[in-house]
């Protein structure tokens, strides 16, 4: 990272941002101009070439992009499904074929065949209504999705009013932030989005940092395929999400709080922003909250299309408006983050968790779940599930349970499930009864929790093809800071191409090393984690694999 570039792009403050406004350039047109770019260089005081090259790296921005009218859903769930080639047809009846782009997971895994058009995203059956849409017909963007708790409803708890909501927040402002922050220690709540760090260990080092200005960072752009949790809290429930970033706030001492939210949820935006004036109209953000003398207010960055944003310094250096590769730590966030200030970086279930435990305390909490994996976990399943949908479980859950009572099982043979996303385990159908949906359980066994997506892996899914289909994501959303990630995930993708298209056969200590390689030598868990499923596949698929290895 450059550390004058963020000095540089700080200038302005939060909410002057560089990044948003080069996303704002390519309304228009799909990409921001050269000139354009050279404009807003000028005006932050940095080089032609930092705009260009941060611009030049995003699905939504580069110049590849300019004229698409239309992008397809190509995430692991709709692949698996089967859909997207008809999608595909149907929409080259419409439209050019270099003017259909493509998006990873639109948040539609519980009914596929998804798309996006005219800012708006849809699914199913609405292929089926192409005139209606390309006419801009309003409503036919709406999906349904099952949303059942299996026990105590904390994060599907219904909303009920601005006032009552952010009651306990006044009361919480009336306190001790030292106490408050103490209740969260209490609770032993950990982040929902891959390790599972505890969230109370994390907001403390933030507020020991020095600092006059510190940011609470929404990490929503966590677009794993298969998890669509984050697109529920953010459009049902943003309240519980906005609720917890400003208690977050409160106990670090930090002012302002910025939502950094997927472009391929366009309406989760369109959602939050609306929260958010709710609660300036009600003097719940801005100068002095309820006499308190805390100042807290929010700044929603619209993301541009990469998936290595989900880690937390890419997703910094996003904001800042340089290109997004992970940074080395030390330093961490929370004492050098945006803009070279102390930050929180925090997923959108980690952040909802907060308002349960504000109300009704740590213990409380904790008293969910199992010892070291607290709390509910919200779960997605999607369309080969009988009853698709999203589940919030009490941690310590059987997967069983999830899979056979509350997904009603499989609608067509199943061989293995990958959960937590691209880096995810791939657990086999015979391992269903062995595992609990907690961290521990998980990472026992071998496999990884991480945003708890299911996404089915049929019968006759060959799994050498789902090899190549995650090394060819991996290597698509490097941010190719480190040799290991930008060259090993190319490369595994060109082995397992070449032995699905020719008689070649890979070397297995070959692959190993290739993979060992990612995991020891990657900065940060893109390249790190996807060994984990090809280590999984290997191991409980080697005799539909044997034939191309040797």
């Amino acid at each position: 990272m450059s550390k004058n570039l963020s000095e540089l792009s700080g200038r302005k403050g939060i909410k002057d941002n560089l990044f948003n406004k080069m996303g704002e350039l390519a309304i228009e047109t799909g990409t921001p101009s050269v000139e354009e770019l050279n404009e807003l260089a000028n005006d932050f005081l940095i080089g032609n070439a930092n705009t260009y090259g941060t611009s030049t790296f995003y699905d939504f921005l580069k110049p590849e992009n300019k004229g698409k009218k239309v992008y397809v859903c190509n995430g692991t769930a709709c692949l698996c499904a089967g859909t997207q080639n008809k999608v595909i047809d149907k929409l080259k009846d419409k439209f050019k074929e270099d003017e259909i782009g493509h998006m990873t997971c639109l948040g539609r895994c519980h009914e596929n065949s998804a798309f996006h058009i005219n800012g708006k995203n849809y699914s199913g059956n609405a292929l089926n209504t192409i005139d209606e849409i390309i006419n801009k017909k309003e409503g036919l963007n709406q999906d349904a999705y099952t949303v059942k708790a299996n026990g105590k409803e904390v994060l599907t708890n219904a909303f009920t009013s601005v006032e009552e909501y952010y009651a306990p927040f006044k009361e919480a402002l009336k306190k001790d932030s030292a106490s408050v922050l103490e209740e969260i220690k209490t609770s032993g709540l950990r982040g929902r989005g891959g390790a599972g760090f505890p969230m109370g260990s994390k907001l403390e080092f933030c507020r020991k940092a020095e600092g006059d200005v510190k940011f609470i960072i929404c990490n929503a752009d966590e677009g794993d395929p298969g998890a669509y949790s984050d697109r529920y809290l953010l459009e049902e429930r943003p309240h519980s999400v906005l609720f917890g970033m400003l208690i977050s706030g409160y106990v670090t001492h930090a002012s302002y709080g910025v939502l950094y939210i997927r472009a391929e949820y366009p309406e989760a935006k369109v959602i939050v922003q609306k929260a958010i004036d709710e609660l300036r109209e009600h003097k719940l953000i801005g100068e002095n909250i309820d006499g308190s003398g805390f100042n807290f207010d929010f700044k929603i960055i619209q993301a541009q299309g990469s998936y290595i944003c989900g880690e937390e310094t890419a997703l910094i250096n996003s904001i800042e408006g340089q290109r997004p590769e992970v940074r080395i730590r030390p330093p961490y966030p929370a004492q050098k983050g945006l803009f070279n200030k102390p930050t929180i970086v925090n997923n959108v279930e980690t952040q909802a968790a907060l308002h349960y435990i504000i109300v009704n305390g740590g213990e409380k909490w904790k008293s969910i779940g199992t010892e070291k994996s607290s709390g509910t976990k919200l779960i997605c399943l999607d369309s080969l599930f009988k009853n698709p949908g999203m589940y919030e479980v009490e941690m310590g859950t059987p997967l069983s349970v999830v899979v056979n009572d509350l997904g009603g099982g499989f609608k067509k043979p199943v061989k293995a499930m990958q959960i937590g996303g691209p880096l995810g385990g791939l657990v086999p159908a015979s391992k269903i009864n062995d595992l609990t949906v907690d961290f521990e359980s998980f990472a026992t066994n071998g496999f990884l929790l991480g945003h708890a997506s299911v996404v089915c892996i049929p019968e006759d899914f060959p799994m050498i093809k789902f090899i190549e289909h995650l090394f060819d994501f991996a290597s698509y959303e490097s941010c190719g800071k480190c040799f290991p990630c930008r060259l090993g995930t190319k490369r595994g993708f060109e082995l397992s191409s070449k032995a699905i298209n020719s008689d070649y056969k890979i070397d297995r200590d070959l692959f190993k090393d290739l993979l060992t390689t990612l995991e020891e030598g990657s900065l940060c868990a893109h390249g790190g984690g996807i060994p984990l499923p090809m280590r999984n596949a290997l191991e409980y698929f080697d005799g539909e694999l044997k034939d191309y290895f040797n």
